[in-house]
């Protein structure tokens, strides 16, 4: 049995940091662009590649964790399908469910880094998944599939309901963008939902305050609801108790694979019988991490690495709210 498959997209990132650049933002913030020079030449600090997306991203960093991981996904039929498989095996995780789509190229995104935030240039290829006669699992972790996920949402719903799996749910922009009428049966059957904040706000609506946006969120079906907001922590809601966690103090050198890492901790911590409380610390710590480096995966923590986070910080603690 496996503690945890993880469903999603893979792809290979290029992290490019530049300086000569600008943001311009709304008054209240609530929207931003980043600027280069139109028609120019813009001068790069630095380049780096790193196998990348969110469910690769789960997938290697629960198997850190010391869980029996695998990953269903759909590489390109070319040197960076063979970079992930790689990627993978060295990691440990099982690619039994792996497939190739021949004869075609794999996702790509080019990231780019300004003064620690990202912005994200992304080519995904329309891939047809379809859910593999998987073995026995007791979490399922679903992601960002791309447009052709409706299929893939009825099929991990029997698997789910059939087998007993937890799903944990971090739907991707495609399948936000689809609505909550699209995901209401899946919601009934998720554990856990994980969703950054405008994500949770694009789902449901802007509400007065993070409780009752957490409570229209559980009110979809989910067992347990987790939001996280950047630098001003992370929220959670199961029901009955509401929690706020906060960020343990680092510094921030890029912030892709954030979200990705603290849903990983946070499952990881679940499935080693840990509670919401302490699983939102684990969350907090392995996205700590992981921006402490460029790219997803550097600063995925094992679980020794995690013990000594939790120590090392063990006076920030979730709090009721």
């Amino acid at each position: 049995m496996y503690d945890i498959i993880s469903i999603g997209d893979a792809t290979l990132d290029t992290f490019v940091k530049v300086n000569e650049a600008s943001v311009m933002c709304t008054a209240d913030r609530s929207k931003c662009l980043l600027c280069l020079s139109y028609a120019d030449k813009i001068p790069i600090i630095s380049l780096d590649q790193q196998i990348a997306g969110n469910a690769a991203n789960n997938a290697v960093g629960s198997a850190r964790l010391g869980l029996k991981s695998a990953f269903y996904s759909i590489v390109g039929d070319d040197e960076t399908g063979q970079k992930i498989i790689k990627k993978m095996k060295a990691e440990g995780v099982s690619l039994k469910y792996l497939k190739v789509d021949k004869g075609r190229p794999s996702n790509y995104s080019v990231v780019l880094n300004y003064k620690a935030e990202r912005t994200i240039l992304v080519y995904h290829l329309l891939r047809e998944y379809s859910l593999p006669k998987l073995e026995q699992t007791r979490w399922i972790y679903y992601t960002s599939v791309g447009k052709n996920h409706l299929k893939l949402n009825r099929q991990i719903l029997n698997f789910a309901q059939k087998n007993g799996t937890k799903l944990g749910y971090n739907p991707g922009s495609h399948q936000l963008r689809r609505g909550l009428e699209s995901m209401k049966s899946l919601l009934k059957s998720t554990e856990v939902l994980f969703l950054n904040k405008e994500e949770a706000e694009g789902l449901v609506g802007r509400h007065a305050g993070i409780k009752p946006l957490l409570a229209e969120l559980y009110a979809q079906g989910p067992k347990v609801v987790v939001v996280t907001d950047g630098p001003r922590g992370s929220y959670a809601h199961d029901g009955k108790n509401h929690w706020s966690m906060g960020v343990f103090p680092i510094k921030v050198v890029e912030m892709t694979g954030a979200g990705d890492a603290y849903s990983t901790g946070f499952m990881a911590a679940l499935v080693c019988g840990e509670t919401a409380p302490n699983a939102l610390r684990w969350g907090a710590a392995n996205s700590a991490s992981v921006i402490t480096k460029v790219g997803p995966q550097a600063g995925l923590l094992h679980k020794n690495e995690m013990t000594k986070w939790l120590r090392r910080y063990s006076k920030i603690k979730p709090r009721e709210i």
